[in-house]
This record gives structure tokens, C-alpha cells and sequence, in this order.
């Protein structure tokens, strides 16, 4: 994998925060949930193609649901895409669906669970060391 040169790492920056614009205050489709960010972008360096990291925040079926709708606006964001950036290609748009976030959420939960266990032992283990002396 080539490393991203500093034109394209602008690049994904802009169309990151435009698609985000867009999503957020142009499209009105009523699958797409209110709680939807645009994690990341990777554009190709031929500005061909574009891979839109999607988290939704929501059960399965809302994530689902907002992917769908995505593809379907994908038209309509591309053409947004064009007026509001200059660039020589508008990237042709695939939504991904990013799940990092819950999967970092989860994981954090996980460790709060056993260290709770862990101090809930240490206090147990105390009493009874207290009780026998």
C-alpha cells in the first residue's frame, strides 16, 4: 500500500467534512439516522473512487437502513460533491459501515466489568483477612 501523499491526505480531509455537511443538513431521507458520521475517507490518488467510513450510531436494523439510503442519495451526494469541490474528478462514493466505535465502546465496558470484579474480590479478600485476625 502506497503512502498517502500530503495533496491527498487534504483531499480525504475536504471530502470528509463536505460529505459530512451533506449528509447531515441536505438529505432528507427518513432511513438514514440523525446519529450518522462520516469516520473517514480514502480517496484513490486518481480521484476515481472513494471509500466513506459510515458509524451509526443505533440497533442493526438503523445501520442497515442508513447504508441503504446512502446508496441510494449517492447520486445526488456526488453531484453535491462536485459543486461544492474543485477537484478535477468527483470521486464515485462506496459507503462503508464502520463499527469501531461500538466495537471501542464494548471493549471499554468489558474492562470496566472485570476491573469492578477485580476491586469487588480485593475488598472481599480483605474482610475476611480483617475477620481472621
Amino acid at each position: 500500500m502506497r503512502k498517502n501523499s500530503i495533496k491527498n491526505t487534504r483531499i480525504n480531509g475536504e471530502v470528509q467534512k463536505e460529505l459530512s455537511s451533506i449528509i447531515r443538513n441536505e438529505i432528507k431521507d427518513p432511513r438514514i439516522h440523525p446519529m450518522t458520521s462520516v469516520m473517514a475517507v480514502e480517496v484513490a490518488p486518481d480521484l476515481k473512487t472513494c471509500k466513506a467510513f459510515i458509524s451509526v450510531l443505533g440497533d442493526q436494523e438503523a445501520k442497515e437502513g442508513t447504508i441503504r439510503g446512502l446508496k441510494s442519495a449517492e447520486g445526488y451526494i456526488r453531484r453535491q460533491l462536485a459543486r461544492n469541490l474543485n477537484l478535477r474528478n468527483t470521486p464515485e462514493i462506496r459507503f462503508i459501515l464502520d463499527e469501531s466505535i461500538e466495537y471501542g465502546v464494548n471493549m471499554s465496558k468489558m474492562i470496566d466489568d472485570v476491573m469492578s470484579e477485580t476491586k469487588a474480590e480485593r475488598a472481599d479478600s480483605e474482610e475476611s483477612s480483617e475477620s481472621e485476625a
